[in-house]
């Protein structure tokens, strides 16, 4: 059941990017050209998926537990950090070159479009050097800072 309920979750997000229009790398790109040919229609379809994500948590939230999970596994972080700030430095300037986050590019790989493929197998990479790099650091013996 969680498999085909997670699969209905990601078809339906998919369908909503694609009629967004934000699996067109142009279309995302225009968004950030504001001399140029700029196209506001991002901050709508983003505005859109803020109300609807703000009153799915509101009502959701409301529950003692998810319907298919024991407990709700959300952020416990609250600080601003280098991790914080890099990844984010990372997904917007992956977003602002190539035109497309993972949320647009996952379902336009099906389009077999060799800019999506690229970019999805540059993310890949990403993912799997940040892994590499954060159990290096885990594993690297903590050094004393004597006054």
């Amino acid at each position: 059941m969680r498999f085909i309920l997670t699969y209905l979750i990601g078809l339906i997000f998919g369908m909503g990017i694609v009629l967004g229009g934000m699996a067109n790398p142009a279309k995302v790109l225009n968004f950030f050209d504001i001399a140029g040919t700029w196209d506001p229609s991002l901050a709508f379809v983003m505005g859109g998926a803020l109300g609807v994500t703000a009153l799915g948590y509101r009502f959701v939230l409301r529950r003692p537990a998810p319907r298919l999970a024991d407990v709700f596994h959300l952020p416990s972080l609250r600080q601003i950090d280098g991790r914080l700030v890099g990844g984010s430095a990372a997904f917007g300037l992956g977003w602002g070159l190539a035109g497309f986050c993972p949320g647009g590019a996952l379902p336009a790989i099906g389009t077999g479009d060799p800019a999506v493929l690229i970019f999805t197998a540059a993310m890949v990479a990403g993912i799997v050097g940040a892994k590499v790099v954060q159990a290096r650091t885990a594993a690297r013996p903590q050094q004393e800072v004597t006054p």
